[in-house]
């Protein structure tokens, strides 16, 4: 009976990691906001699911902050015009989520990858081997633009799965499709402020 039960389990993972595969192939996304698949073309060329958009801001934060909302997975890059530019974005998966306000404090085009060792120790307990050090580049995990935040591990970066955005799937980094983070890359400036909320 358990190893039916296991057996029953194992093909049910399977089946909906296809599943997702294929969708993410054919260029559908699940957004967790409607509870429907959308379709946004084709994942090779880095577009987001969520449509980045313009709004009209009048809140308490001050112009040139990005705001990270970690539960609406959206960032919003406040402007000194009475706007704010809308990102979607992946967040930290469950047990990976923070909080706290930074600054950007270095940002690099195309950048390498350098896992951090708790990450890297971390995969290897599941069997997994992170490489040390990965050139920049389309295959990167950080895609075109990285945005690094205060003296922390965490970044906002571009991502080679753009079909994970609306989603809480990074071990902390805030992940935009290529197109979203290279506008916002050429937005911002190092010392700008970041306010991460939970």
């Amino acid at each position: 009976m358990r190893i039916l039960i296991a057996s029953v389990a194992l093909c049910f993972a399977a089946l909906f990691t296809g599943t997702q595969a294929d969708a993410a192939a054919s260029g559908k996304f699940f957004d967790h906001a409607s509870k429907k698949w959308v379709s946004y073309g084709s994942v090779h060329h880095g577009k987001s699911p969520i449509k980045r958009k313009q709004v009209r801001y009048n809140g308490s934060y001050g112009p040139n902050t990005i705001v990270i909302s970690t539960k609406d997975r959206r960032l919003y890059h406040i402007r000194g015009n009475g706007t704010a530019m809308v990102y979607g974005v992946g967040v930290g998966r469950q047990g990976f989520q923070w909080s706290g306000t930074h600054r950007i404090t270095r940002k690099a085009e195309w950048p390498s990858w350098t896992p951090p060792k708790v990450m890297i120790d971390r995969e290897r307990r599941k069997g997994r081997n992170l490489p040390s050090f990965m050139k920049g580049g389309p295959n990167n995990p950080l895609g075109a633009r990285a945005m690094y935040i205060g003296s922390t591990i965490y970044r906002i970066h571009g991502s080679n799965e753009p079909w994970t955005i609306g989603s809480a799937v990074s071990s902390g980094c805030i992940r935009m499709a290529n197109e979203d983070v290279i506008h916002l890359y050429d937005n911002v400036n190092v010392g700008t402020k970041v306010i991460v909320l939970r």
